[in-house]
């Protein structure tokens, strides 16, 4: 059989090739490049095919499909959540992405996504902190240090100049792991013993734990004036992190109220309570913080144009590097009405004493 043509090669990029990419463009120079790529595309939102994802929950956790696409490209993300997997030494999150041209509906991208998502994460909540957070927001609080932690504060430190992390985890090998991985980046790390140790003094305030639970990460005794909290935990029905009362005194932004109203810190008040979307925000279309003591709150549960920023950046980044490979992925006929026939002439000759 003959090799498949160029057209038919799809570019793949590997968990091994995923990690030589970052380490080629400096994880601090590929969460900004990601967070542009994010901020451009929230800028054109209204050009984008929007759905909540396409989610199937079971006790253990969920898998989703994430799909979304503009005029020119049609992207989708597989994710799981699954809390429980650590104990059995499994990641609680992994993904892979797929990038394709609408004109062809031929894919032009397949791609890892479990270490781009933690960047894509990291950097859309470091975006809505340049909108949201205090101005000269020096200290982040981070409340769980699981796989996340160290990706959101390279991502604040980068983006939004944070120099101080305070970090705590119910698990304190967690908080060693975070703290130990940060080591030499250029941020001040402190340990704290508790959820109301590491909020002192910290402007932004993120928390990202894992249980799929109605967790109270926060209280409303704990939050302060004038800060920012960004709550990336909740991210499915039934799993949320924050008191409710946190969310009543707070100016709530999101990424797409429709999925988010299912599965952020918002499935706690009524459908109608006003909250803004970000890519507004981003768009000079609504305000961000507005006065000295208001209390914001980005309730980010992750959504496809993020995915699609990401993974176009990605592609245009891992052009011309060898960082890839093709995979023989679609079928490619000499006819493309003879699909029957390149099956037939893939399979040895009979010698002419089998023919009858």
């Amino acid at each position: 059989m003959l090799p498949p043509s160029q057209k038919a090669l799809v570019p793949f990029i590997s968990v091994d090739h995923m990690m030589q990419l970052i380490n080629h463009i400096g994880l601090e120079q590929m969460l900004t490049g990601l967070a542009s790529a994010i901020e451009d595309d929230f800028k054109r939102w209204q050009s984008f095919d929007k759905t909540p994802r396409i989610a199937s929950h079971s006790a253990e956790g969920v898998i989703e499909l994430m799909p979304t696409a503009d005029e020119t490209a049609y992207g989708f993300k597989y994710v799981n959540g699954h809390p429980k997997n650590t104990r059995s030494g499994l990641q609680t999150v992994t993904a892979f992405g797929l990038l394709a041209d609408v004109k062809t509906g031929y894919p032009v991208l397949l791609t890892e996504m479990t270490l781009l998502t933690a960047l894509r994460t990291a950097a859309t909540s470091a975006v809505a902190a340049k909108y949201l957070a205090p101005k000269a927001a020096g200290t982040m609080a981070m409340i769980g240090n699981g796989a996340q932690s160290e990706f959101q504060t390279i991502a604040m430190k980068a983006i939004c100049g944070i120099t101080c992390v305070r970090l705590y985890d119910i698990d304190p090998t967690a908080t060693a792991k975070a703290a130990q991985n940060l080591a030499g980046q250029g941020i001040k790390v402190i340990r704290c013993s508790s959820p109301e140790h590491a909020i002192e003094g910290a402007q932004i305030i993120t928390t990202c734990t894992a249980d799929k639970q109605y967790a109270t990460i926060l209280t409303d005794n704990m939050i302060g004036a004038g800060v920012h909290i960004n709550a990336i935990g909740g991210d499915c029905p039934g799993k949320t992190e924050l008191h409710r009362d946190v969310l009543l005194r707070s100016d709530i932004f999101v990424e797409y109220p429709p999925q988010t109203r299912i599965e952020g810190e918002i499935q706690q008040l009524e459908p109608t309570h006003p909250v803004t979307e970000l890519w507004r925000v981003i768009a000079g279309q609504s305000a961000g913080r507005t006065e000295t003591k208001q209390i914001t709150l980005f309730d980010s549960v992750g959504f496809a144009i993020e995915d699609f920023s990401a993974l176009r950046y990605v592609r245009a980044q891992v052009h011309g590097t060898p960082f890839l490979q093709m995979l023989d992925l679609l079928a490619d006929p000499n006819d493309p009405r003879d699909l029957f026939g390149m099956l037939k002439r893939s399979q040895p000759c009979p010698s002419p004493l089998e023919i009858v």
